[in-house]
């Protein structure tokens, strides 16, 4: 997995790669402070892409796969970024028995991407939730704070039309 994150073009800035190194110079020697500063990281880069986690490591002097078993073991880390149009699958129960794990499967094989990807033009990027808050409109995806509701996995293909 580490590996496919190298895949997605990194785009950082000189400005935010200051940033990160002022943040690990200010926290480094605090005890557990990694996980603070990898949280800092994703807020100035969005993510924390493979280029981001070697400068931490290099910096504290911490084995890469160490920050790469934090950032993939808590959910509120990413690994890749969110796209232009951000795409949520409803996986609670209510959408799920009827048939948004069919939607949520559609998307990844048109899209070409796993949930908590991103498509490599940054347009699109795919995630699961567990409730959206529409249950009477099951199954139900969003992109952005678009709302569909009563999907098939026959509208898939015209929905993601409309976004190209």
């Amino acid at each position: 997995m580490l590996e496919k994150t190298k895949m997605v073009p990194f785009n950082g800035t000189k400005e935010q790669e200051e940033s990160l190194r002022q943040v690990i110079e200010e926290l480094k020697n605090d005890k557990g402070s990694l996980m603070p500063i990898m949280q800092k990281a994703q807020d100035i880069y969005g993510y924390l892409p493979y280029e981001v986690q070697k400068i931490i490591s290099d910096e504290m002097d911490v084995p890469l796969e160490k920050i790469y078993g934090v950032a993939t073991f808590y959910s509120q880390f990413n690994l890749f970024p969110k796209g232009k149009y951000k795409i949520s699958v409803c996986l609670g129960t209510a959408c799920y028995v009827k048939g948004s794990g069919d939607i949520y499967n559609k998307l990844m094989e048109t899209l070409g991407i796993a949930g908590g990807e991103c498509t490599s033009d940054g347009k699109f990027s795919l995630d699961a939730c567990r409730c959206i808050g529409a249950c009477g409109l099951a199954p139900v995806m969003m992109i952005n704070d678009e709302v569909y509701g009563r999907l098939t996995v026959e509208e898939i293909d015209g929905i993601l039309s409309k976004y190209e």
